[in-house]
């Protein structure tokens, strides 16, 4: 049984060729005639959007590790230039589906649908004089032609800002003439501008559209040769050195005023610019060909996904939901009541997140309650669960708040959030520099006849309102001691300086849940071994930790049945002759974004399900704070094992790795479709209640 090395390359896939291929399965889902046409375009602009965080994070720390020497790449052994390349080569592939699905598939669709998207030679009359009215009323008087001389260098351009390079030639009054210049487009102004009803129903135009076309009567007296969209991406990841940063949110603040000019990583350009022009703009970012992607449409393509909230056409969406209701929680009330009795498990979207809402609302209100303490990665606008910790903070309660600064592109909104609470009176920290506190927890302190009481909310996503009704997400409301002194344990580190805590029923990253991970996958190989009852189930966003992996690998070959339900990134090479002959991996791509991380041991039948924060990766179990929690109840864990069989079960949204790193459909029976069924199970719990 060891007499083969775990650690070969061979055994294990690229980390960011796997995520470009995840982005490969999200693009499928904008070309599924199945799905409805709105919906299509929100995949395609949703593809486009993780396709520019790749660049800005990945590929970036890539160029970085590049530009410092490094060579060696990853577990996978493939070099740092030679990722580079590949890279390179499926990304221009991708963007060219992208695009060809636009103008080929998607937008004639729409057409026929009567969502038209005008361009100059289709204006009428009517249309182009509006256009023209609305560039002289709106455009013009915000935009500022550069032009560009030894006294006029070239501009510094915003992370992903629309941008176009003009041609013209003549003298101006002063006798220059540079040929070239550069108007930014405004970002005060919407990307997608809806022409009045009477000109054409459900009818838009581009910004840049308007721009192209009227551009011209900014150079008076001049000859305008062509102008082109350009776009340039930027690294993007926030930087804080530890040992020179007194106060970390002043240290955020001037990061991200620097992220916004990061050095440049990509250059997008419209499909006809000149050579001349795409050189000169290589070497104004310091890029090179391979860094150069050359487009034939919009180059901000994702801003296409404004049409979605303008367009009010039902057939053309997702059927409305109405989320469920756990039965005990239906008839509202008391919820500290309702948890004294037992757990509650709410499974997002499919059941509503007002009862988290309502959990910490009544927090704030209930005069029983001392103490309310949470964390906080990303909220959204607007937050009602924001606006309880300011109502109980205000009311005098104890309101302590962890904020992770650092969420990445979530930074600015944390910095006014943590303002806000601060403002109130509540005790806002950020956590542990170094690690990002990624947990999801809730802990309210109140009063009763027996003394003070700890109920709390452990969750897999954020508490965020509009990503629950997006994201698929487990959280557990809970009144268990062992848990609830868990939770403040962990508190106390977060807030305070304490030893690693001792935790009863928490798996803790960075410190017991890769070691806990490690333990258990090795026991259900021990109990393979021995014939008795082994299996592994683990539903993920990523797989990528190579310890984890390994130890996946001998559990395999020591009988083990393993599946893995991981949404993005998987490292881990299923179905190798005497490594992994036993793994299946299997990716779910569907109407909702497959978000919560769950944990099936068979333990020789004492099974034992956790769910929890982390995925299994690097960053997960050693560089962050993450909490993973036991599902104790024994009808709520067969819940979460029923869910898991009909993930497992989806033959409609499921996607298989194979051997070679490639992703196939599943059965494709159409019999099946988790998301779908989960939907259906709760949707006919409200409809029989309601009616």
């Amino acid at each position: 049984m060891n007499d083969v090395d775990l650690q070969v390359p061979q055994l294990y896939f690229n980390r960011e060729l796997s995520f470009l291929e995840f982005n490969r399965r999200v693009l499928e889902q904008a070309k599924d005639p199945g799905i409805p046409l709105l919906e299509r375009v929100r995949f395609l602009c949703i593809s486009c959007a993780i396709l520019d965080e790749f660049f800005e994070i990945r590929v970036a720390s890539l160029k970085e590790l590049l530009g410092a020497g490094a060579i060696q790449g990853g577990p996978d052994g493939l070099p740092v230039p030679e990722q580079l390349k590949a890279i390179r080569l499926h990304a221009v592939r991708l963007v060219d589906e992208q695009y060809e699905l636009l103008n080929d598939v998607l937008l004639p669709e729409l057409g026929k649908r009567g969502v038209v998207f005008v361009e100059p030679e289709t204006w009428t009359p009517a249309q182009a004089k509006w256009i023209a009215e609305y560039f002289t009323r709106e455009v013009e008087p915000v935009l500022s032609p550069l032009a560009l001389d030894p006294a006029r260098p070239f501009p510094k351009i915003l992370n992903k800002s629309l941008n176009f390079a003009v041609v013209v030639e003549g003298e101006d009054g002063f006798g220059r003439n540079s040929g070239l210049a550069v108007v930014q487009a405004p970002r005060s102004l919407p990307r997608l501008i809806k022409l009045p009803d009477e000109l054409g129903n459900r009818h838009f135009v581009f910004l840049g559209t308007i721009v192209e076309a009227f551009v011209s009567t900014l150079f008076a007296g001049m000859q305008m040769r062509g102008c082109y969209q350009f776009r340039v991406t930027r690294n993007s990841d926030l930087f804080v050195e530890q040992e020179e940063v007194d106060d970390l949110l002043r240290a955020v603040e001037g990061e991200l005023a620097s992220r916004r000019y990061g050095d440049a990583v990509r250059l997008e350009t419209a499909h006809d610019c000149p050579d001349e022009i795409l050189t000169y703009l290589l070497e104004q970012f310091g890029l090179t060909p391979d860094d150069l992607y050359k487009v034939s449409g919009p180059v901000n393509l994702n801003r296409l996904m404004a049409v979605y909230d303008l367009v009010d056409r039902t057939e053309l969406k997702y059927a409305a939901f109405t989320p469920g209701v756990p039965d005990r929680l239906k008839m509202g009330g008391d919820l500290f009541s309702a948890v004294r009795s037992g757990d509650v498990l709410l499974h997002h979207p499919f059941q509503g997140f007002g009862p988290v809402t309502d959990f910490v609302k009544q927090a704030a209100s209930d005069p029983q309650v001392l103490a309310i303490k949470q964390t906080l990665y990303r909220v959204g606008n607007d937050s009602a669960i924001v606006a309880a910790l300011v109502e109980a903070a205000a009311a005098g309660k104890d309101v302590t708040v962890i904020i992770e600064l650092r969420a990445r592109f979530d930074e600015e909104a944390n910095i006014e959030l943590a303002t806000k609470l601060q403002e109130a009176g509540a005790h806002v920290m950020y956590g542990v520099f170094g690690f990002k506190t990624h947990a999801k927890l809730v802990m309210v302190v109140r009063r009763e006849e027996k003394g003070l009481r700890r109920y709390c909310h452990l969750g897999t996503g954020n508490y965020h309102t509009s990503t629950a009704r997006l994201y698929t997400d487990y959280g557990l409301l809970t009144a268990d001691e062992s848990i609830g002194e868990d939770v403040h344990e962990i508190f106390l580190q977060l807030t305070g300086l304490t030893q690693v805590p001792k935790l009863r029923k928490l798996l803790h990253a960075p410190f017991s849940l890769h070691q806990a991970l490690l333990t258990k996958i090795d026991r259900e190989a021990e109990h393979a071994r021995a014939g008795k009852p082994a299996r592994i189930i683990a539903k993920l966003n990523a797989l990528t930790e190579p310890t984890v992996i390994q130890a996946l690998y001998r559990a395999s070959r020591a009988g083990v049945d393993i599946d893995l339900i991981v949404r993005g990134v998987c490292c881990l090479r299923p179905g190798v002759r005497g490594v992994s002959d036993r793994i299946r991996v299997r990716s779910i791509v569907g109407r909702f974004l497959e978000h919560s991380r769950v944990y099936y041991f068979e333990n020789a039948g004492q099974r034992e399900v956790y769910c929890g924060s982390a995925d299994w990766m690097d960053r997960n179990l050693f560089r962050r704070i993450e909490i993973a929690f036991p599902i104790v109840a024994p009808d709520l864990k067969a819940r979460v094992a029923d869910d898991l069989k009909l993930y497992l079960d989806d033959d409609m949204q499921a996607w298989v790795l194979d051997t070679d790193g490639s992703y196939s459909h599943a059965a494709r029976e159409g019999q099946l479709s988790a998301q779908l069924r989960l939907m259906k199970l709760y949707d006919e719990r409200v409809a029989l209640t309601e009616g």
